[in-house]
């Protein structure tokens, strides 16, 4: 199999919107303002803003992502949900059930939403063919090493997510980017220490009841 240079791309806090809550925070008949397209195709920067206000502390002018979604998501990192005083929920991007909500400040007004602020599980966005060539399927998890300068990591539990639609790049958030250095274009490639898709709690169980793979 040829190795694969995955680009990582830092995804700072913010917010996917429905068009019926944008809508009750922007005025009726309100629409997205493009400012520039975004790594995956059909994502864009907005120019709209909000507030995001949490039980402890609010984050101002939160960038909104188009296009318009089935349901409002707000993403932030662990370090964000602790200024916001909210549980730390990680999770692929969609799933919202059962996750904390918050409450949006736009011109318009304000609502509070009882769902969807989430801190996004780390992923690689790819192609089918690229799957074909990594081995890897959707939804599969899998390692990444990183290029650094003497603080590589090796990020485990990386979501694959395969769609024509999408362009070759892996996400994390600040927390995660902030935990290795590298240079201006940072990039990783997957590593397989395992055979199969692997748990990484059942590594660690086996490791501490003395099982060496």
């Amino acid at each position: 199999m040829s190795g694969v240079k995955i680009p990582i791309e830092t995804s700072a806090r913010h917010i996917h919107v429905s068009r019926e809550e944008f809508e009750q925070l922007f005025g009726t008949g309100a629409e997205l303002h493009y400012v520039k397209e975004l790594s995956q195709p059909g994502q864009y920067l907005c120019e709209e803003r909000l507030t995001v206000r949490g039980p402890r502390g609010s984050f101002e002018n939160m960038a909104i992502l188009g296009p318009f979604r089935k349901e409002t998501q707000v993403e932030v990192s662990l370090t964000d949900t602790r200024r916001l005083g909210l549980p730390g929920i990680i999770r692929q991007s969609g799933n919202i059930a059962d996750t904390p909500g918050c409450t949006l400040i736009g011109p318009a007004g304000e609502l509070t939403i009882p769902r969807g602020v989430i801190v996004a599980k780390r992923h690689i966005h790819m192609t089918p063919d690229e799957a074909i060539t990594l081995r890897v399927r959707d939804n599969d998890e899998v390692f990444v090493l990183t290029k650094s300068y003497e603080r590589a990591l090796i990020y485990a539990d990386v979501v694959v997510r395969v769609s024509r639609n999408f362009r070759l790049a892996m996400h994390v958030d600040t927390d995660e980017a902030n935990a290795f250095s590298s240079d201006a274009e940072p990039y990783g490639v997957i590593v397989r220490l395992f055979d199969d898709n692997y748990n990484t709690d059942k590594w660690i169980d086996e490791v501490l009841s003395g099982i060496y793979r």
